[in-house]
């Protein structure tokens, strides 16, 4: 899922928040694990500011397919790994450093025949790792119900209702294949975009994708996957760029640092196991002025990091870190 500027793969990449992340994690060296490599950006950046070896995992094999032309260059220093970050502790352990862009590649957005994107015909499909049931599976062959909740759950999409059940009557008539039948149905339940407003299908197109890829799932796993991969002073940094994950993320550090505090201060405090991160710092780092105005599309993003210390890992509930759940939503 990593974030991409373009798809050419001669042309120079920087991800969002690149020099934040190589500021607050230097000196950087050891073991690092790229779990959403997408065009390579965080990966290079990490080797040649010094990673002894970056373990390259995404589960898209596009991605390695673009690399071929410079992954040579750094020899054994650079592992592919063909696979989900959730499992990131089968690829490697005792890590220096582990570093999550949850952006949308755009490689696989510019690609019409990937389904991603609502502005452009293609099949719609949506799978990152080309395996398993596409969106065209969910939207002609599930519950209205369970459209609607996926809509609303994973897309806050409030008419998320109105458009489940316009889905229901267009694949009546026919099964809907293609990405821009499915957003021309959920055009016709919303009111046309405004100037500066973003595209009407821009909700369920994401929620959408969330649920093909199980991407609030693998953020969860991945983040207990890091707790266990990480060696004593490893640095776990994540880049979100919408509010669900970044509140996952948060809750997730915030409690593996056992900083939540006290809901009620008249109920005695709770011994709680040692903390399993610090925070390096409360407040989400963003992009400065530098970087808004060379990259628009890093307005939104936000970077938290954690330090792994020497405790145990351990277990953590999903929905205690806000992990949005499809059943009973209303």
């Amino acid at each position: 899922m990593a974030a991409a500027a373009h798809t050419d793969p001669s042309a120079p990449h920087t991800p969002v928040l690149l020099e934040p992340i190589l500021k607050a994690c230097a000196p950087i060296s050891g073991t690092w694990l790229d779990g959403t490599f997408g065009a390579g950006g965080y990966t290079r950046a990490l080797l040649d500011a010094g990673a002894d070896r970056v373990i390259a995992v995404d589960r898209d094999p596009l991605a390695f397919e673009m690399a071929q032309d410079w992954i040579a260059q750094y020899g054994d220093r650079l592992v592919l790994q063909h696979g989900v970050f959730s499992k990131m502790d089968n690829y490697g352990q005792d890590l220096d450093g582990v570093v999550l862009d949850l952006g949308v590649s755009s490689m696989q957005l510019d690609l019409a025949e990937r389904g991603f994107s609502f502005m452009r015909d293609g099949p719609l499909d949506m799978r990152m790792s080309q395996e398993g049931p596409t969106a065209a599976d969910i939207v002609n062959n599930a519950e209205e119900e369970e459209i609607a909740n996926i809509l609303f759950q994973y897309g806050e999409e409030r008419a998320s209702r109105r458009i489940a059940s316009a889905i229901l009557r267009a694949r009546a008539e026919a099964p809907i294949t293609r990405t821009l039948k499915l957003s021309k149905v959920v055009e016709g339940c919303l009111p046309r975009a405004k100037p500066g407003q973003s595209h009407p299908a821009t909700r369920s197109f994401q929620a959408l994708r969330i649920a093909v890829n199980n991407e609030y799932g693998e953020l969860f796993e991945g983040l207990m996957a890091a707790e266990r991969a990480l060696k004593p002073g490893g640095l776990l940094a994540v880049v979100t760029f919408h509010s669900v994950e970044d509140r996952m993320v948060k809750r997730f550090l915030t409690a593996r640092s056992g900083s939540g505090g006290n809901a009620n201060r008249y109920v005695p405090e709770q011994i709680t196991e040692a903390p399993q991160f610090t925070i390096k710092s409360r407040k989400a780092i963003s992009a400065d002025a530098d970087e808004l105005a060379a990259n628009p599309r890093s307005r939104s993003a936000k970077l938290r990091i954690g330090t792994r210390t020497d405790a145990p890992s351990g277990t953590i509930d999903a929905k205690s870190i806000g992990m949005p759940m499809t059943k009973g939503a209303k």
